[in-house]
């Protein structure tokens, strides 16, 4: 039987978190083999009480941590956490650094008391002008230009998720893998600071890129000047939508072959791929409405034969019925500390032709205090005063 694909089995992650850059950070490490023991308040990460959009927040990306109670605003929290961290490899934040230092935790001089430790933290900002700033996955999509981008002109729109956010925590992990790399070699750790900002900045880079070589600003997305003969949403016969793409020669032959538009083919102003790029406002009519005359199913299962880009329009709520995502091992079931289930996918890699499926429960709050601070050391009196009372909302 193959060996688990665990490479960072025996490193321990201690991590103070909330939301989702730095928690997806903690997640990644833990699909990789990590202990992450998560560090939260006598009353609980915030997030776990969050509604609507944000009840995915904790569960998802919190799947497979421990979870420690702590109350860092007594001398006893405060000593559990040094304690804690003594025995870590890495950790992670994304807190100001304000209110780390009144927790303990203070980066500082975490550096000089751990000087073994990877700090990992995340922040709105990287140093700079604007390092104090408050940020949001959608702050941060204003400023670089991504919002700009996604939107038709003077109607600015974030993109359909917290990528950023994900994103950010995945280069934390990454940097975090390559600082554990070096200390091995060095015996020396990192301070690390990842930004949602510079995150965002590398996702614009290429549209940066093209005013910077052409000088010209390119437009929104959804004006964007086309380099391709039918990169288009399309309309079907059964009430369905599909994007459908015919970016070679090849692949425009193939669309205007099956759907019998012989006449595109042999148009002489029509043989050079810029000379079906430039005819765009009389050919996509013409493709729509041949798309139009037929069912979605049919027109996938052809597209499919054909090495034709498609996609039918989907909700979120499709994968779940998709083929490919539900193929063994596409997604992982996790459960909620009431024992609800829930599917979701893990790392999108295969390791030896199998898909990572690593994942985990999601931690009942304070579920592990008393295993990972007795085995520190901890009698029960003082693991009692280490997690303090739980704080209610008045």
């Amino acid at each position: 039987m193959e060996r688990e694909f665990q490479p960072l089995a025996g490193v321990r992650v201690v991590e103070m978190t909330h939301m989702i850059m730095g928690p997806s950070c903690g997640m990644f490490l833990g699909m990789l083999g990590a202990e992450v023991i998560k560090v939260e308040p006598p009353e609980g990460d915030k997030t776990r009480d969050l509604t609507g959009m944000g009840r995915p927040f904790f569960p998802l990306f919190n799947r497979g941590k421990k979870s420690v109670q702590l109350d860092l605003k007594s001398k006893s929290g405060r000593e559990a956490l040094g304690a804690l961290l003594s025995t870590a490899d890495v950790f992670i934040d994304n807190f100001r650094d304000a209110s780390l230092a009144k927790m303990g935790a203070d980066p500082e001089d975490l550096r000089r008391r751990y000087p073994g430790l990877v700090l990992a933290s995340h922040k709105g900002f990287l140093s700079g002008p604007y390092q104090d700033r408050t940020a949001l996955d959608e702050v941060v999509q204003m400023m670089t230009g991504l919002a700009y981008m996604t939107g038709p002109t003077g109607r600015p729109l974030r993109v359909g998720s917290s990528a950023n956010d994900i994103m950010g925590g995945l280069f934390g992990a990454f940097s975090v893998v390559a600082a554990l790399l070096e200390r091995k070699q060095t015996g020396k750790a990192r301070s690390l600071r990842i930004g949602l900002f510079e995150n965002c900045l590398l996702l614009v880079a290429q549209h940066m890129v093209q005013y910077e070589l052409e000088g010209v600003d390119p437009p929104p997305m959804p004006e964007r000047t086309f380099s391709w003969p039918v990169y288009d949403i399309f309309d079907t016969a059964d009430g369905k939508q599909i994007f459908v793409g015919a970016v070679t020669e090849g692949q425009w032959v193939a669309l205007c072959r099956l759907l019998d538009l012989g006449e595109l083919l042999s148009d002489p102003t029509l043989q050079t791929r810029m000379d079906q790029i430039d005819a765009r406002a009389r050919t996509i009519p013409v493709v729509a409405t041949a798309i139009s005359r037929r069912n979605a199913d049919d027109l996938s299962k052809a597209f499919e034969q054909l090495g034709i880009p498609f996609s039918p329009i989907a909700k979120p709520s499709d994968m779940y019925s998709d083929p490919h995502v539900m193929r063994p091992g596409g997604l992982v079931a996790s459960h909620l500390p009431d024992g609800q289930a829930f599917r979701a996918p893990s790392l999108p890699v295969d390791v030896d032709g199998v898909m990572m499926n690593a994942a985990g429960d999601v931690p009942a709050l304070g579920a592990d205090t008393t295993a990972v601070l007795a085995a520190l050391g901890f009698d029960p009196e003082a693991i009692g005063k280490a997690r303090g009372t739980r704080r209610r909302a008045a």
